[in-house]
């Protein structure tokens, strides 16, 4: 929630309820990034992605290989999920 509004996390914790804090974490995994072009970079590169794929014998791109802000997790999802059972 850093820079929320422009302010700081303890501008942001003295003025933001912890019910405001769990509906903007519900968006944010819902939605995605509130930066806007992280948005724009990740929906190009997604674009690249499937082009890139559609393209060449093989494919193997990820949507990591185009986003230069974005680094891929040291994990997947599903290896985080059978890590945690």
């Amino acid at each position: 929630m850093c820079g929320i509004g422009g302010r700081t996390i303890a501008e942001a914790q003295q003025r933001l309820s912890y019910r405001e804090f769990l509906s903007w974490t519900r968006y944010r995994a819902k939605r995605g990034s509130l930066n806007v072009g992280m948005r724009v970079e990740r929906g190009s590169a997604l674009l690249a992605t499937l082009y890139a794929n559609s393209h060449k014998k093989g494919g193997g791109f990820k949507i990591y290989d185009f986003m230069q802000h974005e680094k891929e997790p040291a994990i997947s999802l599903e290896q985080a999920m059978d890590a945690w059972k």
